[in-house]
């Protein structure tokens, strides 16, 4: 089973009137929680761990979770607000986005509230913005702690510059969630952000330097590459007419999570050991994955029999 721990909010995603006036349109999100819907879509076995409110809005994100085959017995609830993110795409298909989240939920998850996980946990997935806040960033961070050497801890950092009030502290914390991570999912844009002025190589250098087995980077359009300490392997993105890509970089983690799970690699002593033919056929999966969902609107992950025969 993987965990996956983070942020569960709603999204709102943007949609034209024929008066010319925006609507919103509301859609269960959040990157960890859009990537345990991934993962279970691909079947396997997955859960969600964090606070969700006890509104209608968080009923709607456990029973989207439960619909899908998301396992929740480590999912709190509280009466705390769900957090908000509003959504706009621009002309160029990026996205926008506009959070509302003081004082909600997901953020609202202490370090006292993390429970055991039982054996057949193999892998905990974490990141994006529940990092940036307290209490849940001292949480999530706390688990992973406990966890490392246990279980494999993948990570995807998701920044969000424009959530972020205090840069240096939050430097140091993505510092340390690389220092316990065994695999590494992160955009071109923001391996960036975190190595100013530095080649994406040498930014590589340092993930695996610092200990981290796989480090996969996404750069859109332009494909993804995958390195390990003795490989480095890059595949083009699947060409599809794109909708938007809302939950792009979340779908791609989940495959490949669940293309690790299926292959038996999913494993602290062979992630690091993958092969070239390996490495390949697992971006050559995730990046299947990920373009169904850039495909199709509103953070809509595929299905296992919906992906094409590798």
């Amino acid at each position: 089973m993987i965990v996956h721990t983070g942020e569960a909010l709603i999204d709102f995603f943007s949609t034209a009137l024929t008066n010319g006036k925006l609507a919103f349109v509301p859609v269960p999100g959040g990157s960890p929680y859009s990537t345990a819907v991934a993962t279970a879509r691909l079947g396997v076995p997955s859960a969600f761990l964090g606070k969700i409110s006890d509104d209608f809005f968080g009923d709607t994100l456990v029973s989207t979770l439960l619909t899908n085959g998301v396992d929740t017995r480590f999912v709190l609830r509280g009466p705390e607000p769900t957090t908000l993110a509003f959504v706009r795409s621009t002309r160029s298909r990026d996205v926008e986005y506009a959070f509302f989240a003081n004082s909600a939920a997901d953020r609202a998850f202490l370090p006292e509230e993390i429970p055991s996980l039982p054996p057949e946990v193999t892998a905990i997935q974490f990141g994006s913005i529940s990092l940036i806040g307290d209490p849940v960033g001292t949480s999530v961070l706390e688990l992973v702690r406990r966890e490392r050497g246990r279980r494999v801890l993948s990570f995807d950092p998701n920044i969000r510059a424009n959530l972020v009030e205090d840069e240096t502290a939050y430097r140091r914390r993505l510092a340390e969630a690389v220092s316990l991570s065994t695999v590494i999912k992160i955009s071109d844009e923001d391996l960036a952000w975190m190595s100013t002025g530095v080649s994406q190589e040498d930014a590589v250098t340092e993930l695996l330097k610092a200990g981290v087995q796989l480090v996969v980077v996404t750069a859109g359009a332009d494909g993804a590459t995958a390195y390990t300490a003795s490989e480095e392997v890059r595949v083009a993105a699947r060409q599809v007419a794109v909708v938007d890509t809302v939950g792009a970089g979340d779908s791609f983690h989940g495959g490949i999570l669940a293309w690790l799970h299926t292959a038996g690699r999913l494993d602290n002593n062979t992630i690091g050991k993958l092969s070239t033919a390996e490495l390949a056929e697992m971006l050559a999966y995730a990046a299947s994955v990920s373009a169904i969902t850039c495909s199709r609107a509103g953070n809509d992950p595929p299905r296992a029999d919906e992906l094409p025969r590798q």
